[in-house]
This record gives structure tokens, sequence and C-alpha cells, in this order.
């Protein structure tokens, strides 16, 4: 073998494992907030411009989750609940109590770990594992999927295909799985990047975040509501959002959320 051959052999040797493993978290580029809207509006969710479409991820959580339940009917309100697996198959009444009020059940995956290694096999086991146990539960098979963190992988992109799952990410979240996020804080990071068609992240547990931050987009959900409502905006869960409309249209201007509901 030629020194010139074995150099070839020794280059290709590292980058072909180099190239697997950008080729596995390429799709990730979907979680970057400037990107996403952009280049990927299916995946941020962007739907019909005069619908908000407010979305939960991490559930269900026994504590929390009834409370945002009981908050969303006050506001007379629904949305579409993103539930892992190993919560739901825990606390099954729950997940039953929700469809029972009117709200949408996605797909969040079965745990809710990063997908920093390609696992085809698992990611396919595990997503349509959780679809399977909504379908059992509820008698509806979902059909959006989430992946945690936001970060879309291709064997989790892939995984979600095969079992019919849309991939749906969000365009506006209110970073509320922080240690220091008060309501106002939450209300003022959805209003920062929410516009019309746009799809909302909040979380309504905190089984994977912060210890008690769940209360800070509790808090906030009132203003969020009531101030897309105000802006002539309906709001609700995925499966009434729609399509983008094709035709290029003038962009919707930013929304005034009040910083307290009713003012």
């Amino acid at each position: 073998m030629s020194p010139v051959s074995g150099r070839s052999r020794s280059t290709a040797a590292v980058l072909l494992p180099a190239a697997v493993a950008a080729a596995h978290i390429g799709p990730a580029a979907t979680w970057l907030p400037g990107v996403r809207p952009l280049l990927f509006p299916g995946f941020a969710g962007i739907g019909r411009h005069r619908h908000i479409a407010l979305t939960f991820d991490d559930g269900p959580d026994p504590v929390s989750t009834p409370r945002f339940l009981d908050a969303l009917d006050a506001l007379g309100a629904r949305a579409t609940f993103f539930v892992l697996g190993e919560r739901a198959v825990r606390h099954p009444d729950v997940v039953l109590e929700t469809v029972r009020r009117g709200h949408e059940l996605g797909v969040h995956g079965w745990s809710h770990d990063r997908p920093w290694r390609p696992a085809f096999a698992r990611d396919a086991e595990e997503v349509a594992r959780t679809a399977r146990l909504l379908h059992d539960l509820t008698g509806t098979r979902p059909r959006r999927y989430r992946p945690p963190y936001g970060i879309l992988s291709t064997s989790r992109w892939l995984a979600a295909r095969r079992a019919g799952l849309r991939t749906v990410l969000w365009s506006a979240w209110g970073r509320d799985w922080t240690a220091d996020a008060t309501p106002e804080s939450v209300r003022a990071r959805v209003a920062a990047d929410l516009r019309g068609g746009g799809t909302v992240l909040l979380h309504d547990s905190d089984r994977y975040a912060a210890p008690g931050c769940w209360h800070a987009a509790l808090g906030a959900l009132p203003a969020v509501v009531e101030g897309c409502r105000a802006a002539g905006l309906t709001v609700g869960p995925l499966r009434d959002h729609g399509p983008a409309p094709a035709p290029a249209r003038r962009a919707v201007p930013e929304l005034a959320l009040p910083a307290r509901p009713g003012r």
C-alpha cells in the first residue's frame, strides 16, 4: 500500500464518523429560534395568521397539570399537550382528564433525554410506544411529535414519520423552565417573539426543570391568552392551527400582551 493510499484511508476513517454524526444531529439546527421560522416554518408551527397555537410540554404531572386544565377552562381555551410516555403510564388519569376537557395530545417521546448519538431503533420504538400508549388510553391516535428540548435528530425525525406523526416545534417560548422565571418574565418573553400564526411553548410540569417553575407559566397564562384575543387572534390547539398560507403576506405586528390579566 502506498503512503498516499494509507493517508487517504486514515483521513476517511476520521471523516466518516464525523459525517455520520453531522447527518444525525444536523436537523437540530431547527432548534435555533432565528433559523426555524424563516427556513422551517412547518417545524416552527406557523399556521393560519389569525390563530395562535398554545402548547405545553413535559407532562402529565398529577400536581401541576390539573392546575393548567382549570386555568384553561376559566379562559375558555384549549391547547395541545405534548406528553412523555414514562409519565403518561404513571398518571393515566391525568391523560384522560386532559382529553376529557377538550385538549389535544401530542407525543413528546418516552423519556426526556438528549439525542447526542444515533439510535434509530431505540427512537423508532420509543416514539411508536408512546403513540400506542396514548391511543390505547384515549382511543384517539396522536398526530404530532415534539422532541425533548426541541432537539430534532435524524433518527427522531424518521421515528416520527414512521409513526405517522408530524414534527412541530415552536415559534415563541416563555423560558418558563428556569429558576428565576416569573409570570411577568414569561409573558414578556412570549410577547417578544410571538406573531400571528405562531406556536407558543410553555411547560405544565417542572419534572425536568427548576422546582416550582411551573407557577410562572401558570401565572402568565391569562395575560398570554387575553393579549392574543385583544389583538384579534384566536387561541387553540395545533389541530385548529392549519397550515400557513402559501402566498406571501404582510407581517403581523408584535402582540402587546398585557402585563397583568385584565389590564
